[in-house]
């Protein structure tokens, strides 16, 4: 659902403002503007309830890895007393769940993470086009001045006997509306890959910051710190990690 929608988002986007003002222009009509802001409202709000149920399964993943691994931090502690206790039967048994629990929150960690790279592709998706529904929208206005412009000089023609007296009459103002639009247009493409740009650079960044934060959080539970309170156990071996996690012995 949610690729079948960036698919077409990413269409919208992608498409060609410059060929579709050429169309409107050859068509004496923004009838084709019109079409590209009706399909990009519609996509939009098709867009924004998969970004909401993206969002929703985002949270849900990381709170059951959060507590998947909080069990497998406290497992993993118990089976260094039983061991020190020589409870060796107990302990290898707490070893077999914790194996189970550590295998199971390396998966929803993994899911949390590609749920959250989906998502911020969507957040993304949702402001390019809002930026070029927003250029659209502005160019189209412009466009339909253009046209009336040309309307008028077309029936002042018409209503002049000699049109020698009207050659030249309103072609410079013609010409330099739709120059105008053109630039814009250029100008609203060199923004949206700028934007485009910096928002990859803002979703590496953020991915790679909730790697670095939960492996800091486990550090300072091992040295006692934090939110851990209290002189923790320094013993306690590491479970939250991106890799495939390995058993305490």
């Amino acid at each position: 659902m949610s690729q079948s929608i960036l698919d077409k988002i990413n269409t919208l986007i992608s498409a060609n403002l410059h060929g579709m003002v050429d169309d409107a222009l050859k068509a004496n009509s923004v009838k084709v503007m019109d079409e590209y802001v009706r399909q990009a409202e519609r996509n939009l709000d098709e867009l924004e309830n998969s970004t909401v149920s993206v969002g929703g399964t985002v949270k849900t993943l990381k709170r059951k890895y959060d507590e998947m691994a909080a069990e497998a931090e406290k497992l993993d502690r118990d089976i260094d007393t039983l061991l020190t206790r020589g409870k060796n039967d107990l302990a290898a048994a707490a070893q077999t769940q914790l194996n189970s629990k550590q295998q199971l929150a390396q998966e929803y960690y993994e899911q949390w993470q590609q749920q959250q790279a989906e998502y911020q592709k969507m957040l993304n998706a949702r402001l390019n086009l809002e930026s070029r529904l927003t250029t659209i929208k502005q160019e189209r206005e412009h466009l339909q001045s253009l046209m009336e412009l040309a309307k008028a000089k077309e029936s002042t023609i018409r209503s002049v006997k000699s049109l020698n007296d009207l050659q030249g009459v309103g072609n410079a103002d013609v010409k330099s509306i739709a120059d105008a639009i053109r630039e814009r247009l250029d100008r609203s493409d060199a923004e949206l890959e700028m934007a485009t740009s910096k928002l990859q650079v803002d979703v590496n960044t953020a991915i790679e910051k909730d790697a670095i934060d939960n492996q800091l959080e486990e550090r300072k539970k091992r040295l006692g710190l934090g939110s851990a309170g209290g002189s923790g156990d320094s013993s306690g071996g590491s479970t939250r990690l991106t890799g495939n996690n390995s058993s305490s012995t």
